[in-house]
């Protein structure tokens, strides 16, 4: 059985410039369509959260932002019916990646403030991209990557391609504007390849060797579909 690791954020607040903490935590689309897929696959999935803190859904994520009404019903439903498993994830301090086939981090604002100073997810992380094995970050959680260091303090990812949310994508939110820094800008600075799609909001994916990433929510089926499909090509004698 192919086994996944999901980590997730444990934050419940982003901490703004004006020092305002606007209530957020993890994406419902970026956990839930990711998890649906590979759970009917037949995947094997671990939720692992920093301190093994039972995660917070970004309800902003369930409202207009995310999506036609229909969509959003049926994305509730699906994170009720995983609730036992999320209320009761692993600490990430206790984790062994090596024992999971892929180790994907779905996003919302949460870890911009946490996973992306988080160093038990940095060393991870860095271990994970070293090991050759799959990787896969989505929309914010991306920013995870700044947590993860070299033994000269370089980041681990520099010169990787990825993707994330864009500028363009952060500013569509309201309080954008009291962001103290934007993703895009933190992974660039830190020596990554940002690349995103040429129009916002919708579905884009980067795959560079190992590394798989997705730029925003709408791209949360895309990016586990293109896992799905590698596995499979890769399981083919």
């Amino acid at each position: 059985m192919t086994n996944v690791l999901l980590v997730v954020t444990a934050a419940t607040g982003w901490t703004l410039k004006d020092g305002t903490v606007h209530p957020t935590g993890y994406w419902a689309e970026e956990l839930a369509e990711p998890y649906r897929l590979f759970s009917e696959a037949g995947w094997d999935i671990t939720v692992a959260t920093p301190g093994g803190v039972a995660p917070t859904l970004d309800e902003l994520s369930l409202g207009v932002a995310g999506g036609l009404p229909k969509k959003r019903k049926q994305i509730r439903a699906y994170l009720d019916s995983i609730k036992n498993v999320l209320d009761h994830p692993v600490s990430l301090d206790t984790v062994d990646e090596t024992q999971y086939d892929l180790v994907f981090y779905p996003g919302g604002h949460g870890p911009m403030e946490d996973l992306a100073f988080d160093l038990v997810s940095g060393a991870l992380l860095k271990r994970r991209l070293d090991s050759g094995e799959p990787l896969a970050l989505l929309c914010h959680a991306p920013v995870a990557v700044l947590a993860a260091k070299n033994s000269d303090g370089s980041n681990a990812f520099a010169g990787r391609r990825m993707t994330g949310l864009s500028n363009a994508e952060e500013k569509l939110n309201t309080f954008a504007w009291k962001a103290k820094w934007f993703l895009q800008d933190a992974l660039i600075d830190a020596g990554v390849k940002y690349e995103k799609g040429k129009i916002p909001l919708r579905p884009y994916v980067v795959v560079d060797g190992n590394l798989y990433s997705g730029q925003n929510p709408q791209s949360a089926d895309a990016l586990a579909g293109r896992i799905l499909d590698d596995f499979k090509a890769a399981a083919k004698p």
